[in-house]
């Protein structure tokens, strides 16, 4: 809709409609542009649902891409967004040996051009080994007002603001990282919260997010003979409290914001990956090696919640990486192996299990505009309608390594791979 405002009618009054009008106009598209904004692993949701919508359901590594900008070094951290700008952190070789610059990224959601890079950390050539499939930048950015906090696990922790400048940097949280850092940060009041589940004493930590310092440190209290574990916490909402529910090796506990223990369920696992999500009153957690289940926990434990709070479990095709998706009484989730599976959410109960293309899978589902997106580690992206059948709309293929989860803006998909960052439109 467009209106001349150079012209002046009658006595105003169509003049100014049209300006209250264009108005109106302005105010509903920035809300919507909000909405879309991405601004954390997984999403505002946290649980991997976008309000986007007019997504594309068809591409390749040449049709319909709207933009493709190689990144520097290397990161599997998933790109985030905040008004019009695209958040990513990189870890990019130094002239010494082993030895990394750790820097976040800033690039146009328009055209992917760079903003602006800030080198937050080095990490020197005595840093320990990681994993094939990580990297030293792996954990995703948070936006939370005008600040960013990006984390580097043992390496540490810092909050910019959105033009890229340092506010503060914390390296005093230590620990010793097993394969490498992964889970990412959370905010909640005021604090940014992340576990260190590394070789020996993991813990949960706050830091503050004026000063980044530490608030409170709190010891897993179940012991394991394998103690790292990489999983993103998540907040939920019992009774109008919040609390952190954080999965460890060998147990998922739930904390409040002071950092006490409120409650535990005990499992055998460890190198823990997926987020757990939280809907329709139960919290979804996978257990991680060697052989992983799959549990649907009742919030509000006391102490050991093990046999009081736990509603079902199942061990069929669960993944070890990528987090659960759960879309209104269904649960979907796809296998390393590329098995997706459907549940009822409420039971376990299975629905359908298929196997989709590709070879293997790290990225965690998305759902957004009806349709969920399957991404694996070779860039091959199967897109399938929710529903109690398997209906696949699409499979498209990239032809380049992503382990990185997809990001949403306006109407586009953002996708990084191992070389490069795309915009995916219709």
């Amino acid at each position: 809709m467009h209106f001349n405002h150079g012209k002046r009618v009658g006595n105003g009054h169509l003049f100014s409609l049209a300006i209250a009008v264009a108005t109106l106009h302005s105010i509903i598209a920035g809300r919507m542009l909000a909405a879309a904004d991405w601004h954390e692993f997984r999403g505002g949701s946290k649980a991997g649902h976008a309000t986007s919508d007019l997504l594309p359901e068809t591409w390749s590594a040449t049709d319909n891409v709207d933009w493709r900008i190689e990144l520097p070094g290397q990161g599997w951290s998933s790109p985030v967004t905040n008004q019009g700008r695209i958040y990513l952190t990189a870890a990019t070789p130094t002239d010494e040996p082993n030895s990394y610059e750790l820097s976040v990224l800033c690039h146009s959601v328009v055209d992917g051009s760079l903003h602006w890079k800030t080198p937050i950390f080095d990490q020197g050539e005595n840093a320990p080994k990681i994993h094939q499939k990580n990297s030293h930048a792996s954990p995703t950015v948070v936006v939370t007002g005008k600040r960013l906090i990006v984390h580097f696990g043992h390496q540490g922790t810092a909050c910019l603001d959105l033009s890229g400048k340092v506010i503060w940097r914390h390296q005093d949280v230590q620990y010793s990282p097993v394969h490498g850092n992964g889970g990412s940060p959370i905010v909640v009041d005021g604090k940014v919260i992340f576990s260190c589940d590394g070789a020996r004493d993991p813990f949960v930590v706050a830091l503050d997010i004026e000063s980044g310092q530490p608030i409170w440190r709190t010891p897993r209290s179940v012991e394991a003979d394998r103690k790292f574990s990489f999983s993103t916490p998540t907040i939920v909402r019992w009774k109008g409290q919040p609390q952190i529910i954080s999965s460890g090796s060998n147990a998922v506990c739930a904390y409040s914001v002071d950092g006490n223990e409120l409650w535990k369920v005990k499992y055998d696992g460890y190198s823990v990956i997926p987020k757990p999500v939280f809907a329709n009153g139960l919290i979804y957690v996978c257990t991680g090696f060697n052989q992983p289940s799959l549990l649907a926990i009742r919030p509000g434990g006391n102490g050991d919640s093990t046999e009081s709070h736990l509603a079902w479990s199942v061990k069929r095709q669960v993944p070890h990486t990528p987090s659960v998706l759960v879309i209104e009484d269904l649960l979907y989730m796809v296998s390393d192996r590329g098995v997706a599976s459907c549940l009822v959410a409420e039971s376990g109960e299975e629905v359908w299990q298929e196997r989709l293309a590709g070879k293997g899978y790290s990225a965690s589902p998305l759902f957004a505009d009806g349709k969920i997106y399957f991404t694996s580690e070779d860039g091959i992206t199967t897109v399938v309608r929710p529903g109690r059948q398997f209906t696949k709309v699409a499979e498209n293929d990239l032809g380049e390594r992503t382990l990185a989860s997809l990001g949403v803006v306006d109407n586009s998909i953002l996708i990084r791979t191992e070389a490069a960052l795309y915009r995916i439109t219709r």
